[in-house]
């Protein structure tokens, strides 16, 4: 800091403005220069420009106190008491730029700090009155309890409106609440499970509930009590789970005559044994002690209490199999097994045992392995669905190649990926706490501030609409403008109320500059085109001056030789006349061709019923010398040139008359239907149809699928026709199959209702 220079005021603000703590600069001159971060204190204390009130007057003697020794070139820290935070400060004052530079870091909140962990460790926290009211929550609570943070505060554990019960499934009366319980004895009540109705999923949900009374100093009476409680839902139901296998284990063991039993670590009996007492018909007093032994087989005594012995001497488990006297009378053959049960120091405390009828221990085995079988498989299903959800979250966030970052209500960054760092030259660390639009979004490309008010990101957070932007400016750590394309997504809370968003941000870079080299292209191609267009232009009408001079002396030779020659050469100036003819008719299609879109004559509106009685009367000669018909049905108007048009729907007309079928007369139809902002044009015929295979080739220049013999032409009309509806920017295609006539379609721009 002792690196400021003393020019001018203009640049210590600059330096002051940069920094995020409240900082201020004492000039030589007595002046302060206050920083935003410290002027927004100063507001809201309504102080002005006086740095000092921000302080407690003990503080802000120690404050004076420094900087004069900091203007004696000493620099000093100093802990103060700032009058707007419970939080203690630390001011640094030091020499700067020939005046004194006052620098204040002030500690989160630990309250602050601690709803902060508890949020992210999806714990609920409430704090209660002595009377149990509530008055205040933390933000996971209003997720566990199915309720708002307005429907909570004020609520008391007697509120008949909770839903509360024991696992038993007994009612959990309110006085018994452990926060009731804390109050009342002052002392902290640890883990109580509880059950609550959740409203919005219409659930009970489980709790772990620990009640912390606040006493008042020296007394033991509660002025307060914090209760902390975790939604341990999925554990309980995995008990359950649990619980019903155990059942359902015994249940089997009661179905194939099995007998559990417990001794002492003496081997002795207590009682009571019920399923020992079921099976041999033993009391109490006759199985107590050693007298078990009496039920078994006496020639099997002697093995079973050798094996029972060892089991007790080397502390290992008993395995032994032997008869044992049912009730009836009737030796059962039974395989006998105990386990030793021990307590936290390692020593026996009891002995667990069973008998197995071995008759049915294979089906009850493999019944017992199946069920628990199932049970692992399906709490490893969802261990592995949690660790494949965590571990998606995670790599998608980290390998994202798309920036992301997340924001609270107020716009402050709450977590971003390394992608958005990099992007943005920052570190993740950098960006989580700081004001997005501050740090990166301040300014548009053109270097104007970016309004706060007019940024989509902010927008969303107000409104909690989703926005999409496909071109902006975000700035680097190093000071250049990135271009970004990016998608704000808002985030909701239980009321539907904007919460913060995520926003995913791409460099477009690269697509801006592919854009431009695109539009370079374009600018070349139709440059390209027009030279093409005015090439052919010029070709075809340069081209017919020679090929007039050509047609008129052959017309004279043929007038002054025609028969005076032998009939090979009246053959030849047939040829040469045929050539010439058709010679002149593709050099002025392809005039004709070069000339559709040529001229910037204005669109004007066109009826299509205009347009088809024009077609009708450039082809009535071929009507009445062939005996066709034509029919239309075209109410619509379209928007076009009405020369061209009409050259459009004379060609198609044309086509379906002279392809026409040899058994029956030709009939063309002309329909049309609204589509949108286009009329489609429909132009079918009864003629001679075309092979799917030539669908697409008909469109092209001097295409002919058929001999000049058979039909005239130059297989330029459809070409003709393709390009007068791209033009318009409309499209044309075909279907027919050979001998089913064909039918054309065509779509133009639909006219503007007068």
């Amino acid at each position: 800091m002792n690196d400021l220079p003393a020019a001018a005021g203009a640049d210590a603000g600059a330096l002051l403005a940069a920094l995020p703590d409240p900082v201020a600069w004492l000039g030589p001159d007595g002046a302060w220069t206050v920083n935003a971060a410290a002027a927004a204190r100063l507001d809201r204390l309504d102080a002005g420009q006086d740095w000092q009130a921000l302080f407690s007057e003990d503080s802000a003697a120690r404050l004076r106190r420094a900087v004069q020794d900091a203007q004696a070139g000493q620099t000093t820290r100093v802990t103060v008491r700032v009058v707007d935070t419970a939080a203690p400060g630390l001011v640094t004052v030091a020499p700067s730029g020939g005046g004194v530079l006052l620098h204040l870091h002030v500690a989160r909140d630990p309250l602050e700090v601690a709803l902060e962990l508890m949020d992210g460790l999806h714990l609920g926290l409430t704090v209660q009155s002595p009377d149990s009211r509530i008055l205040m929550v933390n933000g996971a609570a209003p997720d566990i309890l199915g309720l708002s943070a307005e429907q909570l505060t004020g609520r008391d554990s007697l509120d008949p409106r909770w839903q509360a019960i024991h696992p038993d499934g007994r009612p959990f009366p309110g006085d018994t609440h452990p926060s009731r319980v804390a109050l009342r004895t002052g002392q902290v009540v640890r883990d109580v499970p509880m059950g609550i109705f959740h409203p919005p999923s219409e659930t009970w949900r489980w709790l772990q509930v620990t009640a912390i009374p606040r006493l008042v100093a020296g007394t033991n009476e509660a002025k307060q009590v914090t209760t902390v409680f975790a939604d341990v839902t999925d554990r309980y139901v995995l008990q359950r789970e649990m619980q019903r296998s155990e059942q359902r284990f015994r249940s089997l063991v009661e179905a194939t005559s099995q007998i559990v039993w417990d001794a002492h670590p003496d081997g002795h009996f207590p009682p009571p044994q019920p399923g020992w007492e079921a099976f041999t018909g033993q009391t109490p007093g006759e199985y107590g002690g050693a007298g078990w032994l009496d039920a078994v087989h006496p020639d099997d005594r002697p093995g079973t209490l050798r094996d029972w012995r060892r089991a007790m001497q080397t502390e290992q488990h008993y395995l032994t199999e032997h008869r044992l006297r049912r009730a009836d009378g009737t030796y059962v053959p039974m395989q006998a097994r105990a386990v030793a049960v021990r307590d936290e120091n390692g020593a026996i405390r009891e002995w667990v045992g069973i008998h197995t009828d071995m008759s049915a221990v294979r089906d009850a085995q493999q019944a017992l392995i199946d069920l628990n079988a199932d049970l692992e498989r399906r709490v490893q299903e969802r261990t592995l669905a949690l660790a494949d959800l965590t571990r998606f979250s995670t790599l998608l966030l980290t390998a994202a190649g798309e920036g992301i970052f997340g924001l609270n209500p107020d716009g402050v960054t709450t977590f971003a990926n390394p992608a958005a760092a990099r992007m943005l030259g920052y570190s993740v660390e950098r960006m989580i706490g700081a004001s997005q639009h501050d740090l990166v979004h301040h300014h548009h490309a053109d270097g104007r501030t970016y309004d706060l008010h007019e940024c989509p990101i902010h927008q969303t957070l107000q409104d909690g609409q989703t926005r999409r932007v496909e071109q902006d400016v975000m700035w680097h750590a190093q000071g250049h403008a990135v271009p970004v394309a990016y998608v704000v997504t808002p985030t909701h809370d239980e009321n539907g109320r904007p919460s913060g968003a995520v926003v995913m941000v791409q460099d477009i870079t690269e697509r801006e500059r592919a854009q431009e080299q695109l539009r370079e292209l374009i600018e070349d191609l139709e440059r390209s085109n027009q030279d093409l267009e005015q090439f052919a232009y010029v070709a075809s009408h340069d081209l017919q001056e020679p090929l007039r001079t050509i047609g008129s002396y052959t017309e004279l030779f043929a007038r002054r030789y025609q028969g005076q020659l032998d009939p090979r050469a009246d053959q030849y100036l047939h040829y040469m006349q045929d050539a010439v003819m058709r010679m002149r008719s593709l050099i002025q299609d392809l005039l004709g061709f070069a000339r559709v879109g040529r001229h910037d004559t204005l669109l004007e509106r066109v009826p299509l019923d205009d347009l088809l009685r024009a077609a009708a009367q450039n082809v009535r000669g071929t009507l009445d010398d062939g005996g066709g018909t034509l029919v239309w049905r075209t109410p619509h108007a379209v928007l076009g040139q009405p020369s061209l048009l009409i050259q459009l729907i004379t060609n198609l007309i044309s086509n379906g008359l002279k392809f026409r079928a040899e058994d029956r007369p030709a009939h063309v139809q002309v329909t049309s239907h609204l589509e949108g902002e286009f009329v489609r044009v429909t132009v079918q015929d009864n003629g001679i149809g075309i092979a799917p295979e030539y669908h697409a080739r008909v469109f092209d220049i001097f295409q002919r699928l058929h001999r000049r013999e058979q039909y005239a032409g130059n297989g330029m009309g459809l070409a003709i026709c393709r390009k007068i509806v791209e033009f318009h920017g409309g499209r044309i295609w075909l279907e027919s199959a050979p001998a089913q006539g064909s039918t054309f379609h065509l779509t133009l721009p639909v006219a503007p209702s007068q």
